[in-house]
């Protein structure tokens, strides 16, 4: 069974020629058209059965059209709708206010990434899925006879992509992804722990099994509870999947050229100065090989690049699409701005905004074990997750969340869980003060854009903990 079709990239470069031409026919010289064509199969898990096995696939096509500086944006699902999408774009074009200065990128030579298509996965049919299905349900029985798959679900895709430009700019591409997801629960003996564990990759994954095992052993550590103290201010050990929700709601926000020169970014005004421990660095990688946010080119058909963003502790650079360069040169809150190859889309259905891509913190000083962190650490708590991290703040990276999967070390030990506690603090003080990496990174999904590549970080400064 073939997954997507051999000539899928070429099909939608034909249909974005087609919507080109009908943008100059009604006297359009400005215009780029994005399309992408998605395909995938997945399954839903829930109550400890497979619930639900489906296929299928949907995309479509983004217009924006430029004219004396001024942008409108439509979409479409067929090229024969092309005549109503470019009457709507240029119509909200006509409407919105100029941006002098403000053009589509030129046509400049990219080159490829590797890592994109796995064609392993183009085999991968519905038996194939329903097999690791049975694999995962069958393991988490293996581990715990108490553990429950009450949610998640196991999927693979491919996605065709392409862009064509009237400034010359053609291109286009596969990426595959396979992912997983399971929520693991134990109810017994009137308490209920539960974790939700997953993983995805454009490669086919080695280990999908290694998401269960986690899921059961966080579900197992929060079973054996010790009281909640008094409120303190005091270390704290975030796994990277309890780091990496609050890290990017504050950071990439943070690095965006616009947000820095309005004010809008903790770092604003700070480029030159520290803004991390100075062992820290910051890389926004828009070519990683198999990279889940990266490619040859962005969302606006820019070559792309990898930006140190932050040099041991020392904010070097920040990122810009197109057209928030245009206008703020134009509004005059910096003199001179360009794009950097950070266009991201989130679709078809909107036009490009400016977003990190894959997001790299690293340390020159010394990396170390989770043991090696709690002993470290010797009094405090370990978070693995958190509920509410989209309501930081990343104007001033202020955060106030809440987490049940929450472990009470002393002596440098973990003695037990809490039920549930609230954790509050600063990322900005956090991430500038004592801090001690682990020494693996771990790929994560971002609430911003892109996505983040952190270890288990050991935070010393600037955070509290009220356990319930």
């Amino acid at each position: 069974m073939i997954l997507i079709p051999d000539d899928a990239v070429e099909r939608l470069l034909e249909s974005c020629a087609s919507i080109g031409a009908a943008c100059e026919a009604a006297g359009i010289s400005s215009w780029e058209v994005f399309a992408n064509q998605g395909y995938g199969h997945s399954l839903d898990f829930e109550a400890g059965r497979i619930s639900m096995a489906s296929g299928g696939g949907d995309g479509g096509f983004g217009l924006r059209v430029v004219e004396d500086g001024r942008y409108g944006y439509a979409h479409l699902v067929d090229p024969r709708g092309a005549a109503r999408a470019i009457s709507e774009a240029i119509g909200i074009a006509r409407r919105s206010p100029s941006i002098p200065g403000f053009e589509l990128p030129a046509s400049e030579e990219s080159k490829s990434v590797g890592g994109m298509l796995d064609k392993r996965i183009l085999d991968i049919g519905p038996e194939d899925l329903l097999n690791q299905g049975d694999q995962v349900l069958a393991r988490v029985t293996e581990l715990d006879s108490r553990a429950v798959a009450v949610g998640g679900g196991i999927g693979v895709g491919a996605t065709a992509g392409a862009i064509l430009t009237s400034n010359g700019i053609e291109d286009g591409g596969i990426f595959s992804s396979h992912g997983i997801g399971v929520h693991i629960s134990i109810d017994e003996d009137d308490q209920l722990t539960s974790s939700y564990e997953g993983d995805s990759s454009r490669k086919l994954l080695e280990d999908p099994l290694s998401s269960v095992d986690k899921a059961i052993h966080w579900s197992q550590v929060t079973r054996d509870k010790v009281p909640g103290g008094e409120t303190e201010d005091c270390p704290v050990l975030m796994t990277s999947d309890g780091f990496a929700p609050l890290f990017s709601m504050v950071v990439p926000t943070a690095v965006k050229g616009e947000r820095m020169v309005r004010g809008e970014s903790l770092w604003a005004g700070m480029l030159g100065q520290q803004v991390l421990a100075p062992h820290l660095s910051l890389v926004d990688d828009r070519r990683m090989e198999g990279g889940t946010s990266s490619g040859s080119r962005d969302g606006e058909g820019v070559p792309t690049t990898t930006r140190t963003l932050v040099d041991s502790g020392r904010l070097l650079d920040q990122i810009w699409s197109t057209r928030d360069a245009a206008q703020q040169v134009a509004e005059g809150r910096i003199d001179s701005a360009a794009s950097t190859g950070s266009a991201s889309r989130g679709g078809h259905t909107s036009p490009p905004g400016c977003g990190c891509g894959d997001m790299i913190l690293s340390s020159s000083d010394r990396v170390m074990s989770r043991d090696g962190l709690i002993e470290e650490m010797g009094e405090g708590y370990v978070i693995h997750s958190v509920m509410g991290a989209h309501t930081a703040n990343p104007t001033s990276g202020d955060f106030s969340v809440t987490t049940s999967t929450i472990l009470r070390v002393e002596g440098g030990q973990v003695v037990g869980a809490l039920s549930q506690a609230g954790f509050s603090g600063n990322m900005a003080k956090a991430l500038n003060g004592r801090v001690i990496l682990g020494n693996q990174r771990a790929k994560q999904g971002s609430y911003s854009s892109g996505s983040m590549h952190v270890p288990d970080v050991l935070l010393m400064d600037g955070l509290r903990v009220n356990p319930a």
